[in-house]
This record gives C-alpha cells, sequence and structure tokens, in this order.
C-alpha cells in the first residue's frame, strides 16, 4: 500500500508516524509545502519573544529524523497542486526548482491545516506587516524585531495568535496597541469572563481597544493601521483576524464540503471519497456537546484525527467522536480556558441552560501563594449534563479545566462534581477543590436551597425601595467600593440585625467572592425572607462594570 500525505504538522505527521507503526511495508510519501514537517506550531509566538531562544527547539521532526526512524519520504519544499481522484495521483510542485511531476497513491490523507483570513484590506507586499503561520513566518517576525527594534506594533485580532503575539511583544519592549472588532478578546470566553483579560492586558501597558473594527492598511514611513476610530501608525503590524480552511485543493478535486469550505468526513476521517482521508485544522467536526457541525483548530483534535485516518485506511475501525474545544491560553500572569461551550453558543442552540460563577483559590489559603481563579460551569437545566466551562486566573486554572472537560466528556451530570475524589495537599488543592466547589453550588440551585441572580440582572433591580440590596461585606471592604442601591450588614453581624429587614421585601445578596452572601441567605430564608445570592461576588461585578 503506497499513502501519500498532502501536509505535515499535526495532523499529517501523526498519521504517517502511527501509519509506520501499523504497517512496516507500506510506502509513505508526506508532502509539506513550507521548509519544515513537523514544528510546534503553538509555540511559535513564544520564540519571537525570546521564552523559546533556539530556533531548533521549535522543530520537532526533520525530514531526516522522520526517514531514520519511521522510513517516512518527507519532502519539504513540495506543494501540491493538483489531485486526479479517477487516475489517483498527485500533481506536485518542487517549489525550490518549478519542476511538476506526479505522485501515485493507493489512499489519500489530506491535512492542509487552516490559513490566516486575510481580506483584501490587509494584503500588502510590506515587510513590517506579518502574519502568524508558519516557521517562516515566524523567523520574520523575530528577525524584525530583533534587527530593526520596533518601538511601535498594532495586532489586529484578539483570537489565541493575537494574545499571544502582543504579549510576546510587549515582553521585548514593543508597545503594543491591540484592536478588536468585537466588544471582548479570545471568543471562548463569554464577556463576561474575558473582562478579567482586558484588566490584565491594560495592566501590561497594552493599548486596548475593543469595539474598534478594521478596515484596511496605508504604508509608508510608518504602517498605518485604518480603523473605525481613525489611523494608527506604527512600526509594525500583525494581522491575527482567525483562520479558514485551507481547503482549495479538495475543493478543486470536488470533494464534498462544508462549513466555510471545510471538508466533510465521517466518523473515521473518510471524505466523499472512500480513497481519501483528512485530518486536522481543514476538516468539518461534530461538536461533542450540541451535536452541530463546527470547526475548531486545535493541535489536540488534529493529532487524534490523524491518528484515527491513519487506523481507517490501515484497515482498522477507529472513530472520531467529536471535538469540545478544549483550550488554553496565557496572558501575561493571567491563564484562560475553556471547555464545551459558552453561554452565546447555548443560546444560539436553544438550550435551556443554568450557570454558576464562583471565585476559588488554587490551592489553600493557609499555604503561601494561593491565587484567586474565576471559574464559571454551564449546565442544562432538568438533565443537570454538563455543557461547558471557563476558568480565569493563575496556578491551577489548567488542572482545573482538565477535570472538567473530562466530566463532559465522560457524561457526569453537573451535581456529581461534588463526589470526584480528586487529590488534595495544600501546596495543590483544597480539600474542597475548586471543581467540587462548582458542584456544591449546583447541588444547592437544584436542591432549591438558594437562589441566585446575575450580572446581568442587577441594572434592572428595582430602586424604589421594593426590593433589599444588601452587601454583606466588612465596612471596610464596602467603602472600598460597591454596586449602587447596595446598603451594608456584615454576614457576622446579620443574625443581630435582622429586625432593621422588612420580610415582606425580597432581599438580593452580595459579597466579595459569593460565599459570605450564601451563607447570608441561608440566614435569612430560614428566618422567612425571599432571598437571592449573586453569583461570582462583587470581585466579579466589579470586573464586570468597569469599562475599556
Amino acid at each position: 500500500m503506497k499513502v501519500v500525505i498532502i501536509g505535515g504538522v499535526a495532523g499529517g505527521a501523526t498519521a504517517a508516524a502511527r501509519i509506520r507503526r501499523l504497517n512496516e511495508r507500506a510506502e509513505i510519501v508526506m508532502l509539506e509545502r513550507t521548509g519544515y514537517v513537523s514544528y510546534a506550531n503553538c509555540g511559535l509566538p513564544y520564540y519571537v519573544g525570546g521564552t523559546i531562544a533556539d530556533e531548533e527547539d521549535l522543530t520537532l521532526q526533520t525530514p531526516q529524523s522522520f526517514y531514520a526512524r519511521y522510513r517516512v519520504d518527507a519532502r519539504v519544499g513540495h506543494e501540491a497542486i493538483a489531485i486526479d481522484r479517477a487516475g489517483k495521483t498527485v500533481t506536485v510542485r518542487e517549489l525550490a526548482t518549478g519542476r511538476t511531476y506526479e505522485e501515485t497513491y493507493d489512499k489519500l490523507l489530506l491535512a492542509p491545516g487552516a490559513k490566516p483570513v486575510l481580506p483584501p484590506a490587509a494584503q500588502t507586499e510590506d515587510r513590517r506587516v506579518f502574519t502568524l503561520r508558519t516557521v517562516e513566518d515566524t523567523f520574520a517576525m523575530h528577525d524584525y524585531v530583533v534587527g530593526q527594534k520596533p518601538q511601535t506594533a498594532v495586532v489586529v485580532g484578539s483570537g489565541f495568535i493575537g494574545l499571544e503575539t502582543a504579549e510576546n511583544l510587549a515582553g521585548r519592549g514593543v508597545h503594543v496597541t491591540l484592536i478588536q472588532r468585537g466588544g471582548q478578546v479570545l471568543a471562548p470566553l463569554d464577556a463576561d469572563m474575558a473582562c478579567f483579560l482586558h484588566a490584565e492586558l491594560v495592566r501590561n501597558g497594552v493599548d486596548l481597544r475593543l469595539s474598534t473594527p478594521f478596515e484596511g492598511l496605508e504604508t509608508g514611513e510608518k504602517v498605518r493601521v485604518l480603523t473605525s476610530r481613525g489611523a494608527i501608525e506604527a512600526d509594525m503590524a500583525v494581522i491575527a483576524l482567525g483562520v479558514v480552511p485551507d481547503t482549495a485543493l479538495a475543493k478543486e478535486a470536488g470533494l464534498e464540503l462544508g462549513q466555510k469550505g471545510s471538508i466533510v468526513t465521517d466518523a473515521h476521517m473518510r471524505t466523499s471519497d472512500p480513497d481519501i482521508y483528512a485530518a486536522g485544522d481543514a476538516v468539518e467536526v461534530r461538536h461533542f456537546v450540541t451535536g452541530a457541525k463546527t470547526l475548531i483548530a486545535l493541535a489536540g483534535p488534529a493529532n487524534k484525527q490523524g491518528r484515527i485516518a491513519a487506523d481507517n485506511l490501515c484497515g482498522g475501525n477507529s472513530e472520531y467522536r467529536g471535538s469540545q474545544g478544549s483550550s488554553v491560553v496565557k496572558v501575561f500572569s493571567l491563564t484562560a480556558a475553556a471547555t464545551g461551550i459558552n453561554e452565546k453558543t447555548a443560546r444560539a442552540a436553544g438550550l435551556d441552560y443554568d450557570k454558576v460563577v464562583l471565585s476559588p483559590a488554587s490551592h489553600a489559603t493557609y499555604y503561601p501563594g494561593a491565587q484567586v481563579m474565576t471559574m464559571k460551569v454551564l449546565f442544562e437545566r432538568g438533565s443537570l449534563r454538563l455543557l461547558g466551562a471557563q476558568i480565569v486566573g493563575g496556578a491551577g486554572v489548567d488542572k482545573r479545566i482538565d477535570v472538567l472537560a473530562t466530566a463532559i466528556r465522560a457524561g457526569l451530570t453537573a451535581d456529581l462534581l461534588k463526589d470526584l475524589d480528586l487529590a488534595y495537599a495544600p501546596p495543590y488543592s483544597s480539600a474542597k477543590d475548586p471543581v467540587n466547589m462548582a458542584g456544591y453550588l449546583i447541588d444547592n440551585l437544584v436542591a432549591g436551597r438558594v437562589k441566585q441572580f446575575h450580572f446581568e440582572d442587577v441594572a434592572s433591580l428595582p430602586k424604589d425601595g421594593s426590593v433589599t440590596l444588601l452587601d454583606t461585606r466588612t465596612p471596610f471592604e464596602y467603602a472600598r467600593g460597591h454596586a449602587e442601591g447596595f446598603v451594608n450588614i456584615p454576614v457576622d453581624d446579620l443574625r443581630g440585625r435582622l429586625g432593621e429587614l422588612d420580610k415582606a421585601k425580597p432581599v438580593y445578596v452580595m459579597c466579595q467572592s459569593g460565599l459570605r452572601s450564601y451563607l447570608a441567605c441561608r440566614i435569612l430564608t430560614q428566618n422567612g425572607c425571599e432571598c437571592y445570592n449573586f453569583s461570582g461576588g462583587y470581585r466579579f461585578y466589579a470586573a464586570n462594570a468597569r469599562k475599556f
């Protein structure tokens, strides 16, 4: 059997290695149009910033090492330009010489990945304007930053690449302006969680401009980035407007395409042609939570799909069971992570959902170095099916998002998070791990022990005296800042001051993190009051009330 693989990196290189492990006699040819067959594309921004100092660390395999270990004929600088499905051949151009030739195949695997979104307004030959997809892109940006020492940069777009590039340029001493069309950074998060990243970007000197659509480029002595709010001049610009599947070859070959031109496959990663498979960022997938068809350009799914495609073209019966978008990103001193779906997606899918927001510490607070994280967990009412989670904070965020991702994949209901038996020692967690705490909150909601209200509800709360707005923090905390209209009775004083409250009026309670207000709600409820606890606490409220 002869297998031709178009594209390397996560999907293609993984498939090539797996095929060899399954079939020692297969002839494997891998075509990669860049100069690098397998590289750490997620590490590219960190080479620009100097965190990864040696360029060789970006290269996971070379054609020589790939051949030595796997006997894969990996050809860099070779671009597939046409597929003849009837004749089962691929037309290839050797970029260094311009020579074209035909490569036959028995089975073909497409792993072309995704390419940067570059609208006509962003296209230019100016070498001070960059995208960041390949190792070559990275070297060009790195050499410019190190050699020319730019003082200013504009980053257009605030997804993973935009945020990581902004951070790494800032780390090089470049003053960065980050512009974003919408009202928040990092689309996998909801706006009420992204606000913590907004504050962190500004705190680290990034000029963050939200709701500022990109309109074009002008080049002269400086690069001028044109926006709906005027032009921004800089020494360099990075276009990070997202990615789209790189599937022109598949389209020309007549394969079935899906969203945004992505390649349609079955669960075996087989395309509409039974002898052609596909994997990676170019492939349309089923979302594990909603079941909807979607695009998720992440390295983890690409690796899994490459392995599954390899299994099946070697005669196996492996299935890809969907993506849930588990992701994590570093933004200066914060970590942001998500899995499953967010509120925007839940609403669009018509799901009847609820949520909890909490602010637990990364480990026992009496052990030095504990850091607060903000955790948001979504679940379906009735079934209690876990839908998604988002976490922003410092240490321990990655650990908790992986536990929640596993719970979603395993089909645990949200209330069962409280029963997870998770490792505990003071330097690493608390006896009640943050994931357990989310389960306790959900269990209390479902059991009716507490009712809650959210940030989006605060503005519509009556201010005519028909309800009681209560802040249960200390007088010192209250004096430093509080939500408009909320009066202060510390929770430890509440039992002795119940007479100050009108039991006929609903009480809306807030504290710093949600714990003391929950305790207050239990006191008030058992004393005849209708009571609602603010989800997330004043810390969450203040973060969302701040405007950028």
